[in-house]
């Protein structure tokens, strides 16, 4: 199964605010972060449905090296990828996400 991925706004934003995060403490750790998430990705788009599912429909793929994950949900129009966030991260963060994702499929 390899179907398309839709990063939502908020999503790239986290992966944004990771980067300089990262760059910001050793140049060149936040473009390993990308790699890492990148290869995060492509494993979710190619395997959606390894990774566990964490509440409700929203499943999570822990990323390499980096204590985040990818919070994606499967619908039919592809792999909706609605958080990259830290493990440590309360998951009332990512909850609130897959909420609002949820209501607005319902509209």
């Amino acid at each position: 199964m390899n179907l398309g991925l839709i990063v939502r706004p908020e999503a790239e934003q986290d992966i944004k605010d990771a980067y300089i995060w990262y760059e910001e403490r050793l140049n060149g750790l936040g473009e390993q972060f990308i790699t890492a998430v990148d290869e995060g990705m492509l494993l979710v788009s190619r395997e959606p449905e390894i990774f566990q599912k964490v509440y409700r429909s929203l499943r999570r793929a822990l990323i390499h090296r980096f204590p985040y994950g990818i919070f994606y949900t499967i619908e039919p129009s592809g792999i909706v990828v609605l958080a990259v966030m830290h493990t440590s991260r309360p998951p009332s963060k990512w909850k609130q996400r897959a909420k609002d994702s949820q209501e607005t499929h319902r509209k």
